[in-house]
């Protein structure tokens, strides 16, 4: 795949056994979760966002949307990857609370204020929160393997 002149190698095989492993993300200085208003967003009408530093051995797997100060909460929906969108966007600053999950256990992570209420699709908002979440093993070496991943 990564070795030039190995694709006909490759395809020979057929189907082939993938394995992969979650690693945990770690960002130096600590850094906060950012959000980007992705290019595709027009206040007030749409927004997408796309979360940046988003550390540990997590999944984002629900998004909601509020004006500050409201309970009023929205569910984004999620467009690709890591970028989440609504057109049903409230007026006024915003906040976000997603649903973070490492392994089998999900919490909620509130992000207060996030949002000002002139946002800009291009720029780069601090989320003020941290996720440094890492999932448990949930089965033991002898079953699942105990040797350092290459």
């Amino acid at each position: 795949m990564a070795l030039s002149g190995k694709g006909s190698d490759l395809l020979n095989l057929g189907v082939v056994d993938v394995e992969y492993k979650r690693v945990p993300c770690e960002y130096p200085n600590y850094r906060n979760l950012l959000v980007r208003v992705e290019e595709s967003s027009y206040n007030p009408f749409k927004l997408a966002i796309k979360f940046l530093y988003q550390g540990g051995q997590t999944e984002m797997v629900a998004v909601d949307i509020a004006q500050v100060g409201t309970s009023d909460w929205s569910h984004m929906k999620r467009s690709y990857g890591a970028v989440w969108e609504t057109d049903n966007v409230p007026e006024g600053a915003l906040q976000l609370r997603m649903v973070v999950t490492s392994g089998y256990d999900g919490k909620w992570v509130w992000a207060k204020s996030v949002l000002p209420a002139n946002w800009r699709a291009g720029a780069i908002y601090d989320t003020g929160v941290q996720i440094k979440d890492i999932a448990k093993e949930s089965c033991p070496p002898w079953q699942c393997g105990d040797n350092p991943w290459k």
